[in-house]
């Protein structure tokens, strides 16, 4: 019973295409799939007293249980060896005993898409490839061979019964449809799994290109983007650049780590302030520059001086010690004939006009 659960477990995420499943859950869904079909044929054979497909198939059933053993060690290559080569045989067999037209050679058809999907997508073995194109080709030969065995040689058991006949062929297509559906359902499901996880994988990297990782603000990198956007825009544009004040006094007397901790914070209270109006970048070192998109004075010395207000107020805490800091801004606003260069400059100046005078101001 549990075992049945966990096989339509695995089915239900097929069916879903919300999880990927594990080469050890593919295999189980084979085994125990392929196993209660020999289970049914194994039944209907001893009912026709069909003896060696009777035979064939109990020993079929229980190949399959014993590589449960495989399965749950990891050895899924022979797992996947012994299903192929099972499959041919029973067609063989079938055609031998009962004919052709009961449809039991159509399984080695679904050998060939099923065999390049999973040697393509075991984690087991290299020249995937070359084991599944070989596979496909004996499996090719095996079909034709079938066909050709089936016009030289007379069935040993002769069920000229036209029902059975024909219950027997759809029951064969249904199964060999069923399980290329299956590993079709699969195959678009990792596949899906697959573009989600590359593009939050792409998120990230594009995250960590173009942030500072010490404290998560825009690099300069990412920032010469905006710089140029805003250039090209007409809305017109500011520079805020910011300098934490006696930020060397702070790494030579509480350390290093102190100092990273005032960095991050200094840059979390920026970001908060700033919000939606623009972008926050870490020029360098504890440099903080600013682009707002808006080029109305008041409203840009309002973001800048909520800056330095909530800094100077803030306290700066690690093992039990704790600090104030403060910042120095300088405001630009872009002006037209003017370069990037020049208009960072300029937010510069003004920076250093408020460190020669006092310190924790603006200037503009």
């Amino acid at each position: 019973m549990k075992m049945v659960k966990e096989h339509l477990t695995y089915i239900k995420k097929i069916l879903t295409g919300n999880a990927r499943i594990s080469d050890k859950q593919k295999f189980s869904v084979i085994i125990y799939s392929v196993a209660m079909v020999h289970i049914f044929l194994a039944c209907v054979f001893g009912y026709y007293r069909v003896l060696p497909l009777l035979i064939f198939n109990i020993l079929s059933v229980l190949t399959y249980l014993s590589c449960t053993l495989l399965v749950r060690h990891e050895k899924l290559l022979p797992v996947y060896w012994i299903t192929y080569l099972e499959i041919i045989l029973h067609s063989f067999v079938a055609t031998i005993c009962i004919g052709w037209q009961f449809g039991f050679a159509q399984y080695i058809i679904a050998l060939i898409p099923v065999g390049f999907y999973i040697c393509y997508t075991m984690n087991t073995r290299r020249r995937k490839m070359a084991i599944a194109t070989a596979s496909a080709f004996c499996a090719t030969v095996a079909f034709l061979s079938c066909k050709l065995l089936s016009f030289y040689i007379t069935p040993v058991y002769e069920l000229h019964m036209l029902p059975l006949e024909l219950r027997l062929y759809i029951f064969n297509s249904i199964c060999t449809f069923i399980f290329l559906i299956v590993f079709s359902l699969i195959f678009i499901s990792e596949m899906k799994l697959s573009g989600t996880q590359l593009r939050h994988q792409n998120a990230i990297l594009e995250k960590l290109a173009s942030t500072d990782p010490l404290t998560g603000l825009y690099n300069r990198r990412s920032m010469d983007v905006f710089l140029h956007q805003a250039l090209q825009s007409d809305s017109g544009f500011s520079l805020i650049m910011c300098d934490i004040d006696d930020f060397k006094k702070v790494n030579d007397t509480y350390g290093h780590d102190f100092g990273d901790v005032v960095l991050r914070e200094v840059a979390m209270i920026t970001t908060q302030q700033v919000g939606s109006n623009g972008y926050v970048c870490r020029w360098g070192g504890e440099e903080i520059l600013i682009l707002i998109s808006s080029s109305t004075k008041e409203n840009v010395g309002r973001i800048a001086e909520n800056i330095r207000r909530n800094v100077a107020n803030h306290v700066f805490e690690l093992n039990n010690k704790w600090i104030h800091c403060t910042l120095t801004l300088g405001i630009s606003t872009y002006k037209d004939g003017d370069t990037i260069e020049e208009t960072i400059t300029n937010a510069d100046y003004n920076l250093y006009r408020g460190k020669r005078n006092g310190k924790n101001r603006v200037v503009a």
